[in-house]
């Protein structure tokens, strides 16, 4: 499943108040799904730190599109149980969330997922040069992201 299917499947499947967050879709592998929740002062608590409904509603999207790639489409599924530790605060700026497919099974499926501070992304200056002359952004690979700042598992029925 390439990020544009997976961006399509975004747009088809989720509640209208899930687009809202404006989940950009980084990377998809057959195992793996990496959304980016970008920094949005509305979704900030007291104190100027990201909400962990914010990042716990930003975990079960790219979950539903991991197991998607994983299966070769998106089928109904629902939510059967969400683990989310927080470690460490989020605040103004943009958060990776990475769904990684544990097992697949016919009814189930398990994930564990990674929510990290990400790298800054200059979005204005790739759109002034616009989207067919702008270079391609460098990914962040484990070494230059800090430390997760939080981590949860899902269990997921799949319906179809």
């Amino acid at each position: 499943m390439t990020p544009a299917q997976a961006t399509e499947i975004l747009h088809e499947n989720f509640a209208p108040w899930i687009q809202t967050l404006n989940l950009e879709v980084e990377e998809t592998t057959p195992t793996t799904t990496t959304l980016r929740l970008p920094w949005n002062p509305t979704l900030a608590r007291e104190g100027g730190t990201l909400c962990g409904q914010a990042l716990m509603a930003a975990a079960d999207t790219a979950t539903v599109l991991a197991i998607s790639a994983a299966r070769g489409a998106y089928c109904p599924m629902t939510t059967v149980q969400q683990n989310t530790t927080f470690q460490r605060p989020i605040k103004a700026t943009d958060v990776l969330i990475t769904a990684r497919v544990t097992k697949l099974g016919r009814t189930l499926a398990f994930t564990d997922i990674t929510m990290t501070p990400a790298p800054p992304v200059n979005r204005g200056e790739a759109e002034a040069r616009g989207a067919a002359q702008a270079e391609p952004e460098a990914q962040p690979t484990e070494a230059t992201l800090p430390p997760p700042a939080a981590h949860a598992t899902t269990v997921y029925a799949i319906l179809a």
